[in-house]
């Protein structure tokens, strides 16, 4: 028996088939079972901030375990009201910003969904979210994720969501006051790492006040520095009334957060919602220790030069089959010429890189904030050597993955 044969036999199959047994990571590199060593530009799908075995990550971890980890909410602890003002703090909420504590990127978007409902009453029952968005996999963050063949198995969905296509014009055509609330993604990375237009928080900002709508900002997957400012709202200058986080804050730890603005954050009272384990002393020390540590190292300019180191270094690639890059700071995707992405990750994989596919012809890279020069140097080596292994199977015309 393999573990592939035990991974089939004793796990669900919503995943699908495992791509590999890691047992042991470091920094930027990952080992699997047979030794073998791996640059990851994955970073657990933007969750690893500060890569594998920081020893701030795994110091935050062991003091706190050895103190107290969970007492439930009926009491505070130290690090959640630690962790609730630094993440005012850093998003900017002022003294009026509240933060609810859940574990997971979809509770947080759970939480939003309930506070859009409070704010819209009888009155808004519109809510408007993006195609081709992604918000989670539950049933309500499901309903906000504009991809019809995720909800079709799942129908019907919770009531109430409208989908509309990424622009001002149909935002502006859509908004009313009947809407109570906006759900957006700086960039989609779901998609294939699309950025929204030029000026578009600012118009859905302009526009969702003027109705009288909350603006949600969904930043699981932007936030903690990841697009080189704190959240990626903050490049656009406005204030949303909502923002949900996740992934990164926790480096590797389960821990998300809606984070409120302004009257946003009087909506709750109350028995209103709740999570048993979310915000716990062993959860949020470990999230303000990782937070702490971005803060210190300065890994919010990292995510932006480095950024934009990577993106010249990409695009300097000699191969037909890359077209351009799209995203900010250290969410980028690359851009194909032909389906071919997931021949190119599982060629990046034999050649000791992971990296993944969201769409045919993106590759999504999210690697750890803490990447330099070396880093990067090896990842254009790996994913030069990679593409030229499925552009040489194109032009021979070879039966592989890069046909299906």
């Amino acid at each position: 028996m393999t573990w592939q044969d035990d991974a089939g036999r004793d796990l669900v199959r919503s995943f699908g088939e495992r791509m590999a047994m890691f047992v042991r990571g470091e920094g930027s590199h990952l080992w699997d079972a047979e030794g073998r060593r791996y640059l990851d530009f994955l970073a657990g799908i933007a969750v690893d901030s500060l890569g594998h075995a920081h020893p701030v990550f795994v110091s935050a971890l062991a003091s706190q375990a050895a103190t107290l980890a969970h007492v439930s909410n009926y009491f505070a602890t130290p690090p959640q009201l630690e962790l609730a003002a630094r993440l005012k703090r850093l998003a900017g909420t002022g003294d009026t910003g509240r933060v609810y504590f859940g574990n997971s990127g979809a509770e947080a978007n759970e939480a939003a969904f309930k506070l859009a409902r409070l704010h819209g009453g009888a009155e808004r029952p519109r809510i408007l979210a993006l195609k081709d968005a992604f918000h989670g996999r539950t049933m309500g963050t499901l309903a906000l994720t504009g991809k019809p063949w995720m909800q079709e198995p799942f129908l019907p969905m919770t009531p109430g969501v409208e989908f509309i296509d990424s622009t001002v014009e149909a935002l502006e055509a859509a908004l009313d006051d009947r809407v109570a609330a906006l759900f957006v993604e700086p960039v989609k990375g779901e998609a294939g790492v699309i950025d929204l237009p030029e000026g578009y928080l600012a118009a859905a900002r302009e526009l969702t006040s003027r109705h009288g709508a909350l603006l949600v900002i969904d930043e699981i997957q932007t936030g903690a520095g990841r697009t080189g400012e704190w959240f990626a709202f903050q490049h656009a200058g406005i204030t949303p009334d909502a923002i949900t986080v996740a992934k990164g804050i926790g480096g590797g730890f389960p821990i998300g957060a809606l984070i409120t603005f302004g009257h946003a954050s009087d909506l709750f009272y109350p028995g209103t919602h709740g999570s048993t384990f979310g915000g716990n002393a062993l959860g949020t020390a470990v999230a303000g220790a990782v937070l702490g540590e971005i803060e210190r190292a300065d890994l919010v300019r990292n995510a932006a030069e480095r950024g934009e180191q990577l993106r010249a270094a990409i695009l300097g690639i000699d191969s037909d089959l890359v077209t351009g890059v799209r995203g900010r700071g250290l969410l980028l995707g690359v851009a194909l010429s032909h389906p071919v992405a997931k021949a190119v990750v599982a060629a990046a994989q034999e050649h000791g890189l992971v990296i993944n596919a969201p769409n045919d012809e993106t590759l999504r890279l999210v690697p750890a904030l803490t990447i330099g020069d070396v880093e990067i140097d090896e990842f254009i080596d790996l994913l030069t050597a990679s593409l030229r292994t499925v552009q040489d199977a194109l032009l021979l015309d070879t039966p592989t993955e890069a046909h299906a």
